[in-house]
């Protein structure tokens, strides 16, 4: 495993909100991260499905991870670039959520101190 892979590993456990969602991180390659989140009473919405709210919040994070792959070294990233959220059932696949957003590079000290 790579320091990056690690590094985003170390990143994601240390999201709350990642935790209190139940989400996974399941994949880090070059340029793409899955995140898996698995749908839960807790998690719906008033029809009983997922809440776009929880949908959205994994997908945002997936991008900026997916992102962090390939950004230079040094750098660190905010907001993000393009991402797909991809509902299974059984033998079913179905594209359930799409995101568009824009990326932006920030030194890692920058990045940490919160300086704008």
């Amino acid at each position: 495993m790579s320091d990056l892979q690690q590094r985003i590993r170390a990143n994601f456990a240390a999201q709350g909100l990642m935790t209190t969602l139940g989400a996974e991180l399941v994949h880090v390659a070059d340029g793409e991260v899955r995140i898996a989140l698995l749908p839960r009473p807790a998690l719906s919405q008033q029809h009983g499905d997922t809440h776009a709210g929880a949908i959205t919040s994994v997908l945002d994070s997936a991008c900026g991870y997916a992102a962090l792959t390939v950004a230079p070294a040094g750098m660190d990233v905010l907001t993000v670039c393009q991402g797909e959220v991809v509902g299974e059932q059984g033998e079913r696949r179905e594209t359930i959520a799409v995101m568009q957003a824009t990326i932006i590079n920030v030194a890692v000290d920058r990045a940490r101190s919160g300086d704008p």
